[in-house]
């Protein structure tokens, strides 16, 4: 996570990085007035976020889940999800290369044969997929979205249940960048949107920003960042998660799944 110096140290060190060969994967952000809202279900009792959460396990490679060379953020942020969830409960579970070749197919229409089809995916789809059919046999009991501008509801999602699977409009700064930070003063390259379109699990975060994980690595965004890119985020509530962690104190699932079952 970023420290004290972690921003000023970026704008030194924001050349040394190149993802600019990496492939992203989110496509446009779509919404759905029945998604449940992540408030609705936070009792008044429930404190505050901590200072910082993180549910990283000291672990720093996380594989490519193939979007080094296929635009599958969407997928591929499943697979992160449940490698943090199981080394959280249990033994780190990594879904094989040729599971999520699997479903990026299913869901989100790639074929092999074809390289145009290789167009990524809508998160919203891709988690009322989940939702309905498992992944590789993880289940998804639900999703409610925190606002995404609201910081202090994204660390209550981020620590509560392990993490959040966010969408953003990398500008093409981002390619160059060992943290993801807002270049100060503008610049060419520095319009959001002007790079795509990524999605992300989000494990961790600190008073200066959140740690991410894309491309098999932990990367760091400041807030600053955040707010500027970040255009969508959802709290995942992961059977493998509830199972061992039990529904957060504060937090009101039984209303969240009474309210599911007037939506399916």
């Amino acid at each position: 996570m970023l420290g004290d110096t972690g921003q000023e140290d970026q704008m030194e060190n924001h050349g040394q990085t190149d993802h600019s060969q990496m492939k992203l994967g989110r496509r446009a952000v779509k919404t759905d007035s029945r998604t449940l809202k992540l408030s609705n279900y936070v009792k008044p009792t429930l404190p505050p976020a901590p200072p910082t959460s993180d549910w990283t396990r000291g672990v720093t490679s996380w594989g490519l889940m193939l979007n080094d060379h296929l635009g599958d953020c969407t997928i591929a942020g499943i697979g992160h999800a449940i490698q943090v969830w199981s080394a959280n409960t249990g033994t780190m579970v990594t879904v094989p290369d040729p599971v999520i070749l699997s479903y990026y197919e299913k869901w989100d229409g790639y074929n092999p044969a074809n390289p145009a089809t290789d167009t990524g995916g809508i998160e919203m789809d891709v988690l009322k997929d989940w939702q309905k059919q498992g992944f590789d046999g993880h289940k998804l009991i639900a999703f409610a979205d925190p606002v995404w501008t609201r910081l202090e509801e994204i660390r209550q999602a981020i620590h509560l249940f392990g993490g959040v699977y966010i969408g953003l409009n990398l500008p093409l700064s981002a390619q160059t960048q060992d943290v993801w930070d807002v270049i100060p003063n503008g610049g060419p390259n520095t319009q959001p949107g002007t790079w795509g379109g990524h999605c992300v699990f989000v494990p961790a975060y600190d008073q200066n920003g959140f740690n991410c994980i894309t491309w098999g690595m932990l990367k760091t965004i400041t807030n600053a960042f955040w707010s500027e890119y970040v255009d969508e985020a959802h709290a995942l509530l992961s059977q493998d998660w509830l199972e061992k962690k039990g529904s957060p104190a504060g937090f009101d699932l039984t209303q969240l799944q009474a309210d599911l079952s007037l939506i399916r």
